[in-house]
């Protein structure tokens, strides 16, 4: 877990990098081609972050509500038989690589956003969806039969008992999707995404390490940032 002061010192550290990042000018330099450009400056840092938060969220809001609407059908009577079957679509994303999903999704949705959050969308669900499955089906048959007991309907059970006790399993599945969401976005730049990608492709392309440290660096510190920030989410809600 990380301690309020680190966490504190990356926040400031990635807004800096995003809003002023002439000021690491000196530190980046040395990466960068002789007489070259150090600072990326095609488009705002800023706002590539904000666009590359942005389709994570749409993305793993899309699979969260997907795959946990999915994995409540499948642990209920009705849709047991569905399992195997749904086990197989989320395994999908997992399957094909999401260069190969934004390869086949260009030719239908066109460049920029759309291929991208079909492709973190399919990544995403595999995680949220087991861990639901698991969450929903581990849970102490004494609870279940005690909600059973004193009258409560199925959706009451679901929606009072079953889910908010299953709630920290299934944040544990939207964390790894979220963080494996936040790194897959930048290949996004790829067929015109706007992500902190397009800075780390520029400098694949120009030589210019300065380039991928700064889209590398602010993508790395802000998984960090939301992996610890859902850690804590989780911790609250398990007490």
């Amino acid at each position: 877990m990380i301690g309020w002061g680190i966490r504190v010192g990356l926040l400031l550290l990635v807004a800096v990098m995003v809003i002023w990042p002439q000021v690491f000018t000196p530190v980046l330099a040395p990466f960068a081609p002789q007489g070259g450009p150090v600072i990326y400056a095609r488009a705002p840092l800023w706002s590539l972050t904000l666009s590359h938060l942005g389709l994570v969220a749409l993305a793993s809001g899309a699979a969260t509500i997907v795959a946990v609407g999915l994995a409540i059908f499948v642990t209920r009577p009705v849709g047991a038989a569905f399992l195997p079957l749904s086990r197989t679509i989320t395994n999908i994303g997992q399957t094909f690589p999401p260069v190969a999903v934004l390869a086949l999704a260009v030719p239908a949705l066109g460049f920029g956003a759309g291929p991208t959050l079909v492709a973190l969308f399919l990544y995403g669900l595999l995680p949220i969806f087991d861990n639901a499955v698991t969450g929903l089906r581990g849970l102490p048959p004494v609870t279940i039969e005690a909600a059973r007991g004193i009258g409560l309907s199925p959706r009451q059970r679901l929606l009072g008992v079953e889910l908010p006790l299953a709630l920290p399993v299934i944040l544990t599945g939207i964390r790894l999707s979220v963080v494996i969401a936040i790194g897959t976005a930048t290949i996004g730049s790829t067929v015109a995404a706007r992500t902190l990608g397009e800075v780390i492709i520029a400098g694949l392309l120009t030589n210019n390490t300065a380039y991928v440290l700064q889209g590398g660096i602010i993508t790395g510190l802000i998984a960090v940032l939301v992996y610890d920030a859902l850690v804590q989410l989780e911790r609250h809600l398990s007490r």
